[in-house]
This record gives structure tokens, sequence and C-alpha cells, in this order.
């Protein structure tokens, strides 16, 4: 284990708590969570790591305390655990004995909390790298003989060798990409972007802003309303021309105020990396707005499909895809596909979070034996449902020596397969990949995933696979301290 030159805070001990039965689960488990980084060395490592790469790059680390690196590994491992927003976590830290524990803000002189931007630098800081590297730190703990013992308090150690696999659909948080809809988003961004340069003191010849903005809501509401009338069809393409005179009216707006912004930004007083993000603002929608204008165009004016490569979903989210899942409740997704595979135990052993067009299961299989092989060794067993079912995945596991226990298409394949019973008990523990999906979007992810962009959406994941894995192991841990004061209790 790396030891760092670091001289821990001294830590005020937790306050006795009576009844709370929920408290006191909840509060043990984040003790033995505290008790695994700190005994395992991973915090250690990690933040070494962090450190050593800001070095390799000549970058000067934004977290200057080995103090701060660690309170931000612990505050994203909260993040992720709680499912709370920025601003609510920041709220439960300042007012929670517990969490001000588990993140080294409470002190003897007092509590430094965080605000809800520290929060979410803290969560961007590390790379999905990283933070990939401290999962399968972990994971490779709890599989070694040596280290289990310490860190599980119990005899066997957990094995990586049995695989269960699935994929699902990380949603993005957009309204339903209603084609029309796009035109009021672009108004709104523009509006809302020329408000704040005119508010510097930057003006163009413009009517008063909020009433571009009166104007398309109530051209929205008109055009909700149409589809309940007999000539819906004629009138909706009626409140479209509307809305297309009135946002080309705003697009000339917002590129005379771009214009100005640009030339003038030093004067007003702005400095140039927030007149840069209000100048990408608005970029981003112009460059954008034909191509929705057109969309909208082809559906309502033309009745033309339009395909989904060539859709705008939305204005702000550029890397997410139609998803067909063909499921009750969910026919059509807008997001991306992630892919997961856990050991019999529960821990992710494995992923994949693309902003590819999405591909066939089968086509997973490959890449996923290659990476688990690569870090824990060749799995014995590989299990799935039928979408990842192919000849050439039959023959690559055949050939690599791996159990397949994917459930085949074929119905002779499948009746043959069923007269296996290693076969049968892997494909009945499979049955319990998929709640451990709900559950890991539900109540860890969110519904919808909050993050914005692609690359945040990624590591927000990659967090909270690491607070997944560190919350059942140390589960476990707790169970076992559980039963062994039982046992003491007993014996006495």
């Amino acid at each position: 284990m790396n030891m760092i030159p670091f001289q821990p805070e001294f830590r005020p001990a937790l306050p006795v708590v009576f009844g709370s039965k929920d408290y006191h689960e909840f509060r043990s488990i984040l003790e033995e969570m505290d008790r695994i980084l700190i005994e395992s060395g991973l915090e250690d490592n990690f933040i070494i790591r962090h450190l050593d790469s800001c070095q390799e790059l000549s970058n000067k680390p934004r977290l200057q305390s080995v103090g701060v690196i660690k309170q931000a590994l612990r505050c994203c491992i909260l993040l992720a655990i709680t499912g709370e927003s920025f601003r609510k976590l920041s709220l439960r830290i300042a007012d929670s004995t517990l969490f001000q524990w588990f993140t080294g803000m409470a002190q003897v002189d007092g509590i430094r909390s965080v605000s809800k931007s520290t929060l979410e630098r803290y969560e961007k800081e590390f790379s999905s790298e990283e933070i990939g590297v401290l999962i399968h730190d972990l994971n490779r703990a709890v599989s070694d003989e040596r280290i289990a013992k310490e860190l599980l308090l119990r005899e066997t150690r957990l094995h990586l060798n049995r695989i269960f696999a699935d994929t699902t659909c990380v949603k993005a948080n957009i309204h339903f990409p209603v084609d029309w809809v796009l035109l009021r988003d672009a108004v709104r961004t523009l509006i809302l972007a020329i408000e704040l340069i005119r508010s510097y003191g930057i003006k163009h010849r413009i009517s008063e802003p909020a009433v571009f903005l009166r104007k398309m809501n109530k051209l929205c509401i008109e055009m909700t309303h149409i589809r309940k009338k007999p000539d819906a069809p004629k009138k909706r393409k009626q409140v479209l021309r509307r809305m297309k005179k009135l946002t080309t009216i705003v697009q000339k707006h917002a590129k005379n105020y771009h214009h100005a912004l640009e030339t003038n930004w030093q004067n007003a007083g702005i400095s140039e990396a927030k007149a840069r993000v209000i100048l990408d603002r608005i970029e981003g929608i112009l460059s954008q707005l034909p191509q929705a204008i057109k969309q909208a165009h082809e559906r309502i004016i033309g009745s033309r499909r339009v395909k989904n490569s060539e859709k705008i979903l939305s204005l702000y989210e550029s890397e997410i895809h139609v998803m067909v899942r063909g499921k009750s409740g969910a026919e059509v997704e807008f997001g991306n596909p992630l892919y997961l595979a856990e050991q019999e135990d529960g821990l992710i052993v494995d992923w994949n979070f693309s902003n590819e067009k999405p591909t066939g299961d089968n086509k997973l299989t490959e890449e996923s034996i290659s990476r688990i092989s690569a870090e824990y060794g060749k799995p014995e067993s590989y299990a799935t449902d039928r979408g990842f079912d192919s000849p050439d995945n039959r023959i690559d596991l055949e050939e690599l020596g791996i159990i397949n226990a994917i459930c085949p298409r074929s119905v002779l394949l499948f009746k043959e397969k069923l007269k296996d019973e290693l076969f049968c008990s892997l494909q009945k523990r499979r049955g319990a990949t998929e709640p451990r999906i709900g559950i890991f979007k539900n109540a860890y992810l969110g519904t919808p995933l909050r993050s914005k962009g692609f690359k945040n959406r990624r590591t927000r994941i990659e967090w909270c696979i690491l607070a997944h894995n560190l919350w059942k192991i140390a589960t476990m841990a707790a169970e076992s301290r559980k039963e062994q004061k039982h046992h003491a209790e007993k014996a006495a």
C-alpha cells in the first residue's frame, strides 16, 4: 500500500443516536465504506495517481491539497449514493453530522461545508480513466483471499469468474422531441441570451425581448389544442408558418447581438470567459436552427418522415440517439446505450456507455470478454439474454474455453440447452441482472440522468458504478460484523 505525506484531520466522534433503525443501518454502511477506503489503501492510491497524472500532463492540479482530493472523492460517492442534486446535497452536508464526518468536513473548530458549485467541480475534476481504475482496484481487492478477510470480515472472497450481462438505455434529460417544440426552445434560449447581453449595457434595436417569448408561448398553446379540432392538419400548418416567421425574426436579432457582444465585450466590463460562454450558447442554437426549421416543415407541412440519423432530438444534447426498445411503456427511448456486466454477488465488473449509434447486443460480447480478461483474467462463464446470441459469439466462447450460457435464439437449440443443469442455473441467476440494472438506473443514476453532455453523463455513470460496488461490499461487511457481534453476545 502506498503512503502519502498527509496528516489527517481529527474527526469528532459521531453522536449517540437512539432509535431510528433506518438511520443506524445507513450509518453502519457509511462507517464500513470509510473503513474500506482507508484500510484497503484505495483512497491513498487514488490520490497519488491523480497527482501523478497532473504532473505527467504538466498541469497544475486544481485540487491543491491532498485533503481536498480526499474530500472530493467522498463527496462524489455521496452524490451517487443519495441521488441528490448538487444544491440539495450541499444543504444536507451542511446539516448532517454523519455526512460531515464521512467527508471530513467536521473538525474541532467548526464545519467547513461546500457549495453546490464546488460539488459540481468535484464531480468533473477526475477523468473516467481514473474512476475506472478505482472501480477495478476495489473489485480486485475483494477477490483477493487475504484482503477480502479484512474488508468483508468473512472467510470467503468474492469470485469474479461468472459474468452476467445486459444492456439498457440511459435516457437523456430532454422533453419528448416534438418538432415544433424545437423552435420554442431556440427562441427561448436566444431571447434569454439577448436579455443577458442587454443587462451589461450592450444594446441593439429590438422590441422588448419578453414580447417574443410571450408570442411563442401563445403559438405553442394554440398548436397543442388544435389537434382536437376536425381540421387540425390545416390549422397546424398555419400555426407552424407563424412560428417559423417569429423564429426567423428572433434569429436575426440574435445575430446582431452576437456581433455586438463579440466587438464590445471589453467595454462592457464582461470577462472574456463569460463572453465566450454567451457567444457559444448563441452559436450553438443558430447553427442548428435551419435544420430544426426544415425538420418541422418536413413533418408538419410536407407530411414527410425524417430519418432518425437526420433528426435533431435536442438543441442542447447532440450525442443522443433514438433507441427502439419495444418494451411496455418504452417502445422508443431517447438517450445512449449502456452495457453492464456483473458477477454472481452483484458487483459490476464491466461497462460500456457509448455515444455511437446503437448496435446489436451480440456485437458487445467480444469486447466485453476482452476487457474482463485483461482486468481479472478469463471468466469461467458468460450468461446473457437471447439478444446476445449469434454464431460468431458461440464460436468465440468455445475457442476461449468459456461456458456459453447465452440464451439461444433457436427454439431447437434452446430445448437442447435446457438439458444442461449448469446452463439452467446460470440462466436462473441471470434473471437477477435485469433488476440490478433497474436498481442502478433508478436508485443511483436517477430518472432521468440530470448530467448534461455525454462526457459528464459518462463520468456520473462511473461514479455511480463505484458507489454501487462500494455500497454492496460495505453492506456485506456490516452484515458480517452484525453476525459476529450476535455470536459473541450469544457465547457470553
